[in-house]
């Protein structure tokens, strides 16, 4: 039976683009796109299984084995520390991870600096880098609405384009880090498959420099 590569794909405009680098990688499955609500394709002669995973949630099934590789983003890898191998960074999904405020924000150090994040360790490591003595408020939904309630002085999040920061009247403070989407891989799946891995390591590296 031929060995099958169990690859965690995100969910979203991001996976799509990850799937078209696979396939012209030489790694088709052309089940994926025929939509619906199926989320496990595979194509036996290619040797590659996909699935479909929430993206906070692909580094979860690499991490623990049920995916050999997945396409994560930078800032989960940063945020969670999965026990991963980093093996690529694929230069799309390209945004960053910024400290953004009221335009008319001063910060008063006299005070712990309030921080409405989904990304607490992000944001609690950039600050104390900065010997800022912060509180963070963890929030899931929509973090720009926290400034503007007074629930926080100032939010730690994704931005990409920053339309809604502008429509929100807010603006990006400090920039902490660039974000992309990178390639991982399971530990023991990469010792076991690595012949596999590094081929599609090296043809997704080959289209990157195409």
């Amino acid at each position: 039976m031929k060995t099958m590569l169990n690859v965690a794909l995100p969910k979203g405009r991001l996976g799509e683009k990850v799937y078209d680098m696979f396939e012209a990688a030489g790694f088709e499955c052309p089940s994926i796109r025929d939509g619906g609500r199926k989320l496990i394709f595979e194509n036996e002669a290619a040797g590659v299984r996909y699935f479909w995973a929430k993206p906070s949630d692909v580094a979860i099934y690499v991490e623990r084995g049920a995916a050999d590789i997945g396409v994560v983003g930078k800032d989960i890898l940063v945020e969670y520390s999965p026990n991963v191998y980093e093996l690529l960074d694929l230069n799309i999904g390209r945004c960053r991870m910024a400290v953004a405020g009221p335009k008319n924000f001063s910060d008063d150090s006299s005070r712990p600096l309030r921080v409405a994040t989904k990304f607490s360790h992000i944001a609690a490591d950039y600050y104390a880098g900065q010997g800022r003595d912060i509180d963070i408020i963890h929030l899931n939904g929509s973090i720009e609405i926290a400034p503007i309630l007074g629930l926080s002085d100032v939010i730690v999040d994704i931005v990409e384009t920053g339309t809604t920061l502008r429509e929100n009247d807010l603006e990006v403070k400090e920039t902490i880090m660039p974000i992309s989407a990178r390639l991982i891989a399971n530990k023991a799946g990469f010792r076991f498959k690595n012949a596999l891995i590094e081929r599609i390591v090296s043809e997704l590296s080959a289209q990157m420099e195409a």
